[in-house]
């Protein structure tokens, strides 16, 4: 039987851990040749293991915004593409940095390293990548449920997210000439290993979360890795600058 994805090249940034990872995996298992970036080297060396089908991984400087906040680490992803297969059909813009801080606490630094990974590295990821695609091909962004609430202490975060929701739009009517499809995947609240870190260091707050979010449960990984490969997929041809939301009705409710 024919993978849904066969022979197809999809580049993930922030694929060495959490929804980048388990997307990664997904894309592979349905045949698909799968390039991942990752801050660390270790770790980014026992992802690509771990996701098979001959995934190759790109390391960046280590640095607390990674390696897509480096031009010349992007390009050296997409020289190794071009390389390779000379063609892209996926990208999925992923990585992305979270840090709180109230607005009185502000400074320059936080402003500098959320908006350089989550803006400057995200515009970069995708303009970078137009060259190697073509009609048919699919760019996801990573949102956020903060991107439509206004929580407390993540404003920086969260205007980075509403940001990305906004190009989602843009970019449709930038790239609807060359048949290139852009949406946006927002998780809620995900059980990932940031979120593992977060639980083990405020008592109750998992059960928070939960009573937040109309399903009652934290999501997985996985759940929102079905909806990228939705998203990068035929079955979704009429879908464009789209926000969907994996978030247990967290938003919508």
């Amino acid at each position: 039987m024919t993978r849904q994805f066969e022979n197809k090249i999809v580049a993930i940034t922030g694929g060495s851990e959490g929804i980048g990872f388990a997307t990664a995996k997904l894309f592979a298992s349905e045949g698909a040749q799968v390039y991942v970036t990752g801050r660390r080297q270790e770790r980014l060396d026992e992802a690509v293991k771990a996701i098979g089908n001959g995934a190759v991984g790109i390391q960046g400087d280590v640095g607390i915004q990674g390696d897509v906040g480096n031009g010349a680490d992007l390009d050296r992803l997409y020289a190794r593409i071009k390389r390779d297969h000379g063609r892209l059909d996926v990208v999925f813009a992923n990585a992305g940095i979270s840090e709180s801080a109230p607005l009185g606490a502000l400074d320059e630094a936080h402003f500098d390293r959320l908006f350089g990974t989550n803006i400057k590295g995200l515009i970069f990821t995708v303009q970078k990548a137009l060259p190697l695609m073509t009609a048919g091909s699919s760019v996801i962004l990573t949102g956020s449920v903060v991107g439509s609430k206004g929580l407390p202490s993540l404003s920086i975060y969260s205007a980075t997210k509403a940001a990305i929701r906004s190009f989602a739009r843009t970019w449709t009517t930038d790239l609807k000439s060359r048949g290139i499809r852009v949406n946006v995947v927002s998780p809620g609240m995900i059980h990932t290993p940031a979120m593992q870190t977060y639980l083990q260091n405020n008592a109750g707050a998992e059960d928070a979360l939960k009573q937040m979010t109309p399903l009652e449960r934290l999501g997985q990984a996985e759940e929102v890795a079905k909806a990228v490969l939705f998203l990068a997929s035929s079955d979704s041809s009429f879908i464009a600058g789209e926000e969907l939301f994996v978030d247990g009705g967290f938003v919508a409710v």
